[in-house]
């Protein structure tokens, strides 16, 4: 029996290792297919990384679009506020320069007036001193005061035009 024990050592040492050997196939071959899964889902995820990178640059160029409009808007809505205040000082001075003009106008025609008032003073103290002088001398009046108004020139009447006749205006 003693021979058979060292085969039995040796034998059960080769199937020991042989064991072990194909556990280890075992476990490259899980290790394979996990490392091949995981290739694959990086291959996804690089793939969805990529998309992403893609939208977000497109993203990125929209902002900068919009960013570039609400730029030239707020500088349009600037433009617009100065010349609605620039509308806005013209409006005012024009309006000053109308007022100025009214009261020039109005200040004119207390004048005038004023002077109308003087005259008339005038024409009735002369009148006063010419019947004066004429009650003084005993001489006629030369008028009573009493104006005549001049006659009206009579209106022309229009006459319509008949056929054939030619119209100088």
């Amino acid at each position: 029996m003693a021979p058979s024990v060292p085969r039995t050592r040796a034998t059960a040492a080769l199937r020991m290792k042989q064991i072990a050997l194909n556990n280890q196939d075992r476990t490259i071959r899980r290790l394979r297919a996990q490392l091949a899964t995981e290739r694959r889902g990086l291959a996804a995820t690089k793939k969805e990384l990529e998309e992403t990178q893609v939208a977000l640059e497109a993203s990125h160029k929209v902002i900068a679009g919009l960013t570039e409009i609400g730029l030239s808007m707020s500088k349009k809505i600037e433009k617009m506020k100065v010349k609605k205040q620039q509308v806005r000082a013209n409006h005012v001075e024009c309006h000053q320069k109308f007022q100025a003009r009214i009261h020039e106008a109005e200040d004119s025609m207390q004048a005038q007036h004023l002077i109308i008032e003087a005259l008339v003073d005038e024409k009735d103290s002369l009148l006063q001193t010419i019947h004066g002088l004429q009650e003084a001398n005993n001489a006629p009046a030369p008028f009573d005061g009493d104006w005549e108004e001049e006659p009206k020139e009579e209106e022309i009447e229009d006459i319509p035009l008949g056929e054939g006749d030619i119209d100088d205006e």
